[in-house]
């Protein structure tokens, strides 16, 4: 185990290198609150306990540190690996201050609605465990958002091949694994419940509230909440969804979907979506150039393998081209006194 750990300092540095501030601080201060683990209980005094962030303690303050508080390493392995794919792909899109937004409004998210849902759990069976004695802290959470955001900006894009996974089913295969895990008691409660808030907080953000060049959120088809299940289940989803939005938007939580008519256009009439990126638009064009120039690739490939009737014949032309002198097999046994189909030859007219 000690021979791989510098291999994976050195490339944990390298993926560090190219990213901005934000992550290598964020990135610092997880490893660090680690390494206080081992003599101060941090999960206490950072992490989110439902009790005490309620009146009348109202410990605030763990809203905003929970994300980085990790007691184990694996946790902390996962907890880098997420900042660091943010910094890598996230980040360029987005610059480091709105990725650093995205990161306050996931934890922020997680820590409220995970406390609310435990408050809630304590009022239905009257057990002060679920206020005092439960920890919510970890990357879990961030990682969450971070998938969602994947989700939308290379969904199309192939995770493993065997079997076949794109970043679009990611999400919420890793949300059925946690819930299997928490079935058979392998994981606690508030490691499911930082994930699965982490999913809902960070798509309510980038679907209705991230601010574009071109508006606010994400509206289009592929990011709508029902692609996150399987498509048989999608109708029924898509329609409690859209109630769900329907009522969100009377109570003016969320904003109704703005069609813009662009009449003006040279071609025909356009259609577009507020939060519809650019940049993202341009990403999607390049990977669908990319995969049609691979096909055609491969079709180019195969009709350009010889058959062996098209050898025949070439070698058969290519046999004539040099002997032309030769008769053909068919006027092999006729007289040479015939002629040609080609030549005539007609008297000369007599000199006057």
């Amino acid at each position: 185990m000690r021979r791989y750990l510098p291999v994976a300092r050195q490339h944990f540095l390298a993926a560090l290198a190219g990213t901005s501030v934000v992550v290598k601080s964020l990135s610092a201060a997880a490893v660090l609150l680690y390494l206080l683990s081992f003599g101060l209980d941090t999960a206490y005094g950072l992490g989110v306990t439902p009790g005490y962030l309620l009146p009348p303690n109202f410990w605030v303050w763990t809203l905003l540190t929970h994300g980085l508080v990790e007691e184990r390493a694996w946790g902390l392995a996962a907890s880098l690996a997420t900042l660091g794919t943010a910094g890598r792909l996230l980040e360029p899109l987005w610059g480091a201050l709105e990725l650093l937004v995205f990161f306050a409004v996931v934890n922020i998210s997680v820590g409220l609605l995970a406390a609310l849902a435990y408050f809630l759990t304590y009022v239905a069976s009257f057990r002060l465990h679920y206020l005092f004695a439960v920890r919510i802290h970890g990357g879990l959470g961030f990682l969450g958002g971070v998938l969602v955001a994947l989700k939308q900006t290379m969904g199309d894009s192939t995770v493993l091949k065997v079997p076949q996974v794109r970043m679009k089913a990611v999400p919420m295969l890793l949300l059925l694994l946690l819930a299997l895990l928490r079935l058979g008691a392998l994981v606690e409660s508030n490691v499911l419940a930082s994930y699965g808030f982490g999913l809902l907080s960070s798509w309510v953000y980038l679907r209705f509230y991230q601010r574009h060049s071109r508006g606010r959120g994400d509206m289009s088809d592929h990011f709508a909440f029902a692609t996150f299940f399987p498509e048989i289940l999608q109708p029924v989803v898509g329609l409690v969804a859209n109630l769900v939005h329907s009522v969100l938007v009377k109570v003016r939580v969320c904003r109704k979907t703005v069609k813009r008519y662009d009449v003006g256009a040279p071609s025909s009439i356009t259609i577009s979506l507020p939060g519809t990126d650019p940049q993202d638009a341009e990403r999607r064009r390049q990977l669908a150039l990319k995969a049609l120039n691979e096909r055609l690739k491969r079709v180019e490939d195969q009709s350009a393998w010889p058959s062996m009737e098209d050898d025949e014949e070439e070698a058969a032309a290519a046999a004539k081209a040099d002997s032309p002198l030769l008769p053909e097999p068919g006027t092999a046994g006729k007289s040479p006194g015939q002629e040609s189909n080609l030549i005539s030859f007609q008297e000369a007219p007599a000199q006057l």
